[in-house]
């Protein structure tokens, strides 16, 4: 099932059928009692949608209606940042090649994320290019919806006659952290007064994602002859003067939030004493987080998962508190 976040699904529910939301979450809770709660409340939220007859996927070719699990999709997009290309060698010691860029247009911006021969375009691409994907998949990792691109995807540079508008960049609003609520996305600013040494497993060499144990072998569902690699994760708890989060940072974010590279992690693993410095130097520090609110349910608690994080300048805060 294509997978709508459930904010987005009660939005466009309650401006295509005049409901307000408290109609409508009453309708998905009666169809959640009808099948015995053996259901998602995503999934009554589009077996409400189909009984009013509201499409909730539209192919407008836009990058706000890119959803995880579309497929062959298609759209014209302006290049924002390009990460450089990085291989990798399959199980069986062939080499592999993937690169990521971040595509934007009026409608906000996404991932794309280009395997093997698809990274042999990156050589003319540059910040402000404009692109028209074709034959896109859209997957999501942490949280966020990205578009996979293999050698059967396409990237047209340049398309004559197109242009694209001033792009929308996904910069959620900020919050306070007592205000916020499961699922939503949002922005945060705040103190950190605690920070724990960074957790370390086994991903899959190919798509980053976390091995799963198979027979106790630890494989990729997706690409079970990949190699494995290390991922790591670290937690800290924010602070904004409301109360406090735990939040989570995955590889790259964890590498931007204490400006390390993998290999500086990687030596982490082996001397964990040597972070003890790492932690100390972060207390106290403040930064600006933007991410996705998750219920972590073992511990029956909010948890921020950080998509992006930069350090802030206290001056620069303080100037917006006194606009504000």
């Amino acid at each position: 099932m294509i997978k709508i976040p459930y904010p987005e699904i009660l939005a466009k529910l309650t401006q295509q059928t005049g409901m307000t939301q408290e109609q409508v979450e009453q309708k998905i809770q009666a169809k959640l009692q009808q099948l015995s709660g053996l259901i998602s409340k995503e999934g009554a939220a589009h077996i409400v949608a189909n009984e009013l007859g509201i499409k909730l996927i539209q192919n407008t070719g836009k990058i706000k209606d890119l959803y995880p699990e579309m497929r062959n999709v298609e759209f014209l997009a302006k290049i924002q940042n390009i990460y450089e290309v990085r291989e990798f060698l399959r199980a069986d010691q062939t080499a592999g090649k993937v690169g990521r860029f971040i595509a934007g247009d009026e409608t906000g911006t996404i991932p794309v994320v280009c395997w093997n021969t698809q990274t042999d375009n990156f050589q003319q691409l540059s910040q402000g290019t404009i692109v028209r994907i074709t034959s896109g998949l859209v997957r999501e990792n942490r949280g966020q919806a990205e578009v996979h691109l293999n050698d059967q995807s396409r990237i047209i540079i340049n398309p004559k006659g197109e242009t694209i508008g001033e792009v929308k960049l996904n910069r959620p609003a900020r919050k306070p952290i007592k205000e916020l609520k499961e699922d939503e996305q949002a922005e945060v600013f705040g103190t950190i007064v605690q920070a724990f040494n960074p957790t370390f497993f086994e991903t899959c060499s190919q798509c980053n994602k976390r091995l799963k144990n198979d027979n106790n072998q630890l494989k990729c569902q997706e690409h079970p002859t990949a190699l494995q690699d290390i991922g790591y994760v670290m937690n800290v708890y924010l602070d904004d003067g409301t109360d406090t989060i735990k939040c989570v940072f995955f590889r790259q974010q964890a590498e931007k939030l204490i400006n390390k590279q993998k290999q500086d992690f990687l030596n982490y693993k082996q001397t964990p004493e040597t972070f003890e410095e790492i932690k100390t130097a972060l207390l106290g520090e403040q930064f600006k987080i933007f991410g996705r609110v998750k219920k972590n349910t073992f511990f029956d608690r909010l948890e921020f998962i950080a998509n992006d994080v930069a350090p802030a300048d206290p001056k620069e805060e303080n100037t917006q508190e006194e606009r504000i």
